[in-house]
């Protein structure tokens, strides 16, 4: 987590930006705000923000831009906030390197829901360890091992180079081809095949019900994550492939 301890409200609709920053400071935040592109970068190199709530749409430059321009040097969490909600946009914002996606117009509650789940997630990621426990689950970055329930279990190399991606931003939407060029590289970033196979045979390992997904969820036409905290069982998946590579 940055040290600023701010959140930066970057919108050029001044009534928005005013809003947004009296929902924050009410729930105890401190905030700069920026109208601009431009003056996003510039407040963010002054003082790193704790967290950034980004407008998609500015008037000197992309949100998209913006976000992917602060990646270049921050791992401040980035929460993208548009009128559109297509999936297109959502994942340009994803693969710009935004943490979350917000569509207008949206509630108070959620949007500082949405804050704290993000924040929580910086603070997690910079404190971990090499180990990442999700259920019985315990992956080893560090030492390339996962034990289930106490014992070892055998993945194949794109297995395990599929969930150690993921389990590098835990919690975190990763999409089809940021997880693609991550483990198969560049030119492999439409194969969206490749990931159903792979990720069907995580979930056969590593899920108590494989159909019934816990912590490797699908978020559909978007990508995967990898919950590290979830109670509740997801919706069943039945697009998932039933096949998984020889080890």
């Amino acid at each position: 987590m940055s040290a600023g301890g701010h959140i930066l409200v970057v919108d050029d609709d001044t009534a928005i930006r005013r809003a947004l920053e009296r929902v924050l400071e009410a729930a105890g935040h401190r905030t700069l705000s920026a109208a601009t592109g431009a003056a996003a970068l510039e407040s963010a190199a002054l003082r790193p923000p704790a967290a950034v709530l980004l407008d998609m749409v500015l008037p000197d430059m992309d949100g998209t831009v913006v976000c992917a321009r602060l990646r270049e040097w921050t791992a401040s969490p980035i929460i993208m906030v548009s009128g559109i909600g297509t999936e297109p946009e959502v994942v340009a914002a994803l693969d710009a390197g935004a943490d979350d996606y917000v569509v207008k117009p949206f509630s108070s509650g959620e949007l500082l829901a949405r804050l704290r789940a993000v924040m929580r997630r910086a603070i997690r990621t910079e404190d971990a360890a090499s180990l990442v426990p999700f259920g019985d689950v315990v992956l080893d970055l560090a030492g390339r091992t996962v034990h289930r329930g106490g014992a070892r279990v055998h993945l194949t190399p794109r297995e395990y180079a599929v969930l150690a991606e993921l389990a590098r931003h835990p919690g975190r939407l990763i999409t089809h081809a940021a997880l693609l060029q991550a483990v198969w590289g560049p030119h492999a970033t439409r194969e969206t095949q490749y990931l159903r196979v792979y990720v069907a045979a995580l979930r056969r390992k590593l899920e108590r019900e494989p159909s019934r997904p816990r912590h490797l969820v699908t978020e559909n036409g978007i990508g995967y994550r990898l919950v590290v905290d979830q109670e509740t069982p997801s919706k069943p998946d039945p697009g998932l492939v039933p096949h998984e590579e020889a080890a």
